[in-house]
Protein backbone atom coordinates (compact mmCIF):
# COMPACT_ATOMS: atom_id res chain seq x y z
CA UNK A 1 0.00 0.00 0.00
CA UNK A 2 1.34 3.58 -0.97
CA UNK A 3 -0.37 6.27 0.45
CA UNK A 4 -0.78 9.71 -0.97
CA UNK A 5 -0.32 12.82 -0.04
CA UNK A 6 -2.80 15.34 -1.83
CA UNK A 7 -4.84 17.62 0.33
CA UNK A 8 -7.73 15.58 0.08
CA UNK A 9 -7.61 15.00 3.86
CA UNK A 10 -10.69 16.51 5.84
CA UNK A 11 -13.04 17.63 2.40
CA UNK A 12 -15.81 17.55 2.13
CA UNK A 13 -18.67 16.55 -0.14
CA UNK A 14 -22.43 15.36 -0.64
CA UNK A 15 -22.24 11.62 -1.25
CA UNK A 16 -24.48 11.56 -4.42
CA UNK A 17 -23.24 14.25 -5.90
CA UNK A 18 -19.71 13.72 -5.71
CA UNK A 19 -20.40 9.99 -6.92
CA UNK A 20 -21.98 11.25 -9.99
CA UNK A 21 -19.47 13.34 -10.85
CA UNK A 22 -16.45 10.93 -10.53
CA UNK A 23 -18.27 8.09 -11.99
CA UNK A 24 -16.74 9.15 -15.22
CA UNK A 25 -13.22 8.71 -14.03
CA UNK A 26 -13.97 4.91 -13.51
CA UNK A 27 -14.40 5.43 -9.33
CA UNK A 28 -17.19 3.02 -7.74
CA UNK A 29 -18.26 2.79 -4.11
CA UNK A 30 -16.19 -0.05 -2.69
CA UNK A 31 -18.02 -3.30 -2.07
CA UNK A 32 -16.93 -3.58 1.83
CA UNK A 33 -19.03 -0.12 2.77
CA UNK A 34 -20.45 0.21 5.65
CA UNK A 35 -23.37 3.18 6.92
CA UNK A 36 -20.76 5.33 8.91
CA UNK A 37 -17.48 4.75 6.36
CA UNK A 38 -16.42 3.23 2.46
CA UNK A 39 -14.04 4.30 -0.09
CA UNK A 40 -14.27 4.82 -3.95
CA UNK A 41 -11.99 2.86 -6.08
CA UNK A 42 -10.49 3.20 -9.35
CA UNK A 43 -8.48 0.93 -11.61
CA UNK A 44 -4.92 2.73 -12.64
CA UNK A 45 -3.67 -0.26 -14.11
CA UNK A 46 -4.59 -3.84 -15.22
CA UNK A 47 -2.75 -6.34 -16.77
CA UNK A 48 -3.50 -10.27 -16.84
CA UNK A 49 -3.62 -11.31 -13.16
CA UNK A 50 -2.57 -8.13 -11.42
CA UNK A 51 -4.50 -4.99 -10.76
CA UNK A 52 -3.69 -1.45 -9.05
CA UNK A 53 -6.40 0.53 -7.50
CA UNK A 54 -6.38 4.13 -6.44
CA UNK A 55 -8.81 4.08 -3.42
CA UNK A 56 -10.33 7.42 -1.76
CA UNK A 57 -11.20 6.26 2.20
CA UNK A 58 -13.71 8.57 3.89
CA UNK A 59 -15.96 8.11 6.45
CA UNK A 60 -19.33 9.67 6.65
CA UNK A 61 -19.95 12.90 8.18
CA UNK A 62 -24.09 13.64 8.16
CA UNK A 63 -26.46 10.67 7.53
CA UNK A 64 -26.22 7.10 6.49
CA UNK A 65 -24.27 6.51 3.22
CA UNK A 66 -27.14 4.56 1.71
CA UNK A 67 -28.41 7.93 1.47
CA UNK A 68 -27.26 9.99 -1.89
CA UNK A 69 -27.39 13.01 0.73
CA UNK A 70 -25.43 11.54 3.06
CA UNK A 71 -22.43 14.31 4.06
CA UNK A 72 -18.80 12.36 3.56
CA UNK A 73 -15.14 13.76 4.57
CA UNK A 74 -12.03 12.26 3.08
CA UNK A 75 -9.13 10.36 4.63
CA UNK A 76 -5.61 9.93 3.33
CA UNK A 77 -5.70 8.37 -0.10
CA UNK A 78 -3.62 5.50 -1.35
CA UNK A 79 -2.55 2.98 -4.16
CA UNK A 80 -3.04 -0.66 -3.68
CA UNK A 81 -2.43 -3.92 -6.03
CA UNK A 82 -4.38 -6.68 -6.18
CA UNK A 83 -3.12 -10.18 -7.53
CA UNK A 84 -5.61 -12.54 -8.94
CA UNK A 85 -5.62 -16.47 -9.61
CA UNK A 86 -5.70 -16.54 -13.44
CA UNK A 87 -6.45 -20.06 -13.19
CA UNK A 88 -9.93 -21.83 -12.63
CA UNK A 89 -10.23 -22.96 -8.92
CA UNK A 90 -11.33 -25.99 -8.10
CA UNK A 91 -13.75 -25.68 -5.29
CA UNK A 92 -17.72 -24.91 -5.00
CA UNK A 93 -17.51 -21.42 -7.39
CA UNK A 94 -15.16 -22.51 -9.93
CA UNK A 95 -17.61 -23.31 -12.31
CA UNK A 96 -19.84 -19.83 -11.22
CA UNK A 97 -16.34 -18.22 -11.96
CA UNK A 98 -16.28 -20.18 -15.29
CA UNK A 99 -19.24 -19.00 -16.98
CA UNK A 100 -18.73 -15.47 -15.73
CA UNK A 101 -21.71 -15.88 -13.09
CA UNK A 102 -19.59 -14.45 -10.74
CA UNK A 103 -18.45 -11.53 -11.20
CA UNK A 104 -15.43 -11.08 -8.19
CA UNK A 105 -13.18 -13.28 -7.32
CA UNK A 106 -11.28 -12.66 -4.08
CA UNK A 107 -7.52 -12.08 -4.36
CA UNK A 108 -4.84 -14.12 -3.67
CA UNK A 109 -3.03 -11.17 -2.35
CA UNK A 110 -4.91 -7.79 -1.24
CA UNK A 111 -1.83 -5.82 -0.90
CA UNK A 112 0.83 -7.37 -3.42
CA UNK A 113 4.45 -5.56 -3.95
CA UNK A 114 4.14 -2.23 -6.53
CA UNK A 115 7.09 -2.01 -8.35
CA UNK A 116 8.08 1.72 -9.48
CA UNK A 117 6.33 2.75 -6.62
CA UNK A 118 7.21 6.96 -7.71
CA UNK A 119 5.33 5.82 -10.70
CA UNK A 120 1.99 5.10 -9.19
CA UNK A 121 2.36 7.23 -6.28
CA UNK A 122 2.61 10.36 -9.08
CA UNK A 123 -0.34 8.83 -10.94
CA UNK A 124 -2.55 8.28 -8.04
CA UNK A 125 -1.83 11.72 -6.83
CA UNK A 126 -3.09 13.66 -10.20
CA UNK A 127 -5.85 11.28 -10.55
CA UNK A 128 -6.63 12.76 -7.04
CA UNK A 129 -6.08 16.34 -8.00
CA UNK A 130 -7.68 16.78 -11.06
CA UNK A 131 -10.52 14.20 -11.24
CA UNK A 132 -11.83 14.60 -7.24
CA UNK A 133 -10.28 17.76 -5.68
CA UNK A 134 -11.87 20.03 -8.19
CA UNK A 135 -15.59 18.44 -6.76
CA UNK A 136 -15.16 19.23 -3.22
CA UNK A 137 -15.91 21.83 -0.59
Amino acid sequence: MLKLETNIEGKQAQFGFLQNKIKKYGFCLGSYWEYDHGFFDTILYKEDCETIYLRLPFVVIDGMLDSAKAHISFQTPYVIKHVFNCGLDFDESSLLDATGFSQFQNPIDKDGEIINKNKWVHAGEQVVINNVIPYLN
